[in-house]
C-alpha cells in the first residue's frame, strides 16, 4: 500500500498550496464558531486563533492515514492547548479521521467530543490535553523516542503564549535543545491575550524569541495568520539541527470584527444576532 503524502510533497504549486489551506481554514473556522453557538459553551477566541496554524498542518505539512490513526510513520501533533477543541475537532473532521455529522454532538451529552481532547476516545487525537503546560513534555519525549528509534516522524506541538507561563514548558525546552530534537517542532499562538487580560499584563513573555535561543532552539517569527509564510516552516523542506519554535503572531478572534483582540471572546458565546454577523464576516 502507497504511503500516505502530504500536499507539500504531491507537486502542487505554492499559489495551489495556499488557496487550499485557505479554503479548509475558512471550512474550519465557520465550523468550529457554529459548534461553540449550538453548544452555548467553547473558546471561540482561540479557535479562531489558531486555525490558521491547523490548517497548515494537516492539510499541507504533515503525513498521516485518517484510515489508519495509529499508523507508526505518521507525524504526530498535540494541540497543548487543549481548550481549542472546536477548531482541532473541526480539522480532524475535515481531514478524514471521523464524520463531519458528528460535530453537532460537540459537548453534549454522552457525546466523545469533549471540551478537551481525549485521545481514548478521539480517532486522531495524539494525548490529552488541558491543564496547561503539558504538551511540551508529552511532545520532547515523543521526539526524543523518535530520535533513539531512528525513525523520520515528525513531532509538533502547539501552545497558546499565556501558557508559556507554565514552567513545565521551560524545564522540556531545556531538554529538547540539551538532545538538539531537529525533529521536534513548537508553534506559539502568539495572540497576547489570555483569559481576562493580556500575557503582558498578567506575567510578561518578552523578550520570547530570546529566551527560545537561549535554551538551544532555532527561531522563526512570522503572521500566523499569513499561510504562505507558515509552508516553507512547516512542511520539513528546511534542513536544521535544533528544535524549531515558531512565534507565530496572531489574533485571538480572528476574522470576526468585534471579537478580534478582545480577551472577552476567550470563551464568550455570541447570540443569535452576533452569530449571523460572524458568519457572514468569515465567508469574506
Amino acid at each position: 500500500m502507497p504511503m500516505p503524502q502530504p500536499l507539500s510533497q504531491s507537486g502542487a504549486d505554492t499559489a495551489q498550496r495556499v488557496a487550499h489551506v485557505r479554503t479548509m481554514a475558512r471550512w474550519v473556522r465557520q465550523r468550529a464558531l457554529r459548534m461553540a453557538f449550538e453548544a452555548k459553551q467553547g473558546h471561540p477566541g482561540g479557535d479562531l486563533s489558531v486555525t490558521d496554524i491547523l490548517a497548515t498542518l494537516y492539510f499541507d505539512a504533515m503525513r498521516y492515514d485518517p484510515a489508519n490513526p495509529r499508523w507508526a510513520g505518521r507525524d504526530r501533533f498535540i494541540l497543548s492547548k487543549g481548550h481549542a477543541t472546536g477548531a482541532l475537532y473541526s480539522t480532524l473532521a475535515k481531514a478524514g479521521f471521523f464524520p463531519e455529522d458528528e460535530l453537532t454532538s460537540y459537548m453534549q451529552p454522552l457525546s466523545r467530543l469533549n471540551g478537551h481532547p481525549n485521545r481514548v476516545k478521539i480517532p486522531g487525537v495524539e494525548t490529552n490535553t488541558g491543564p496547561l503546560g503539558h504538551g511540551m513534555p508529552i511532545a520532547v519525549g515523543i521526539a526524543i523516542a523518535g530520535q533513539i528509534d531512528k525513525t523520520d516522524y515528525r513531532v509538533f506541538v502547539t501552545t497558546g503564549d499565556g501558557e508559556l507561563q507554565e514552567g513545565s514548558n521551560w524545564e522540556a525546552a531545556m531538554t529538547a535543545g540539551h538532545r538538539k530534537l531537529s525533529n521536534l517542532t513548537l508553534i506559539v499562538d502568539r495572540n497576547r491575550l489570555q483569559q481576562g487580560a493580556s500575557t503582558e499584563d498578567t506575567v510578561t513573555l518578552e523578550p520570547l524569541a530570546d529566551k527560545w535561543r537561549a535554551f538551544g532552539w532555532a527561531v522563526e517569527e512570522v503572521d500566523g495568520h499569513d499561510i504562505a509564510a507558515l509552508l516553507p516552516l512547516l512542511d520539513g523542506s528546511l534542513a536544521r539541527d535544533k528544535p524549531l519554535c515558531i512565534i507565530a503572531n496572531t489574533v485571538k478572534g480572528k476574522g470576526v470584527s468585534f471579537m478580534e483582540n478582545k480577551a472577552a471572546w476567550h470563551h464568550g458565546i455570541p447570540n443569535a444576532e452576533q452569530f449571523a454577523q460572524a458568519m457572514q464576516e468569515l465567508e469574506a
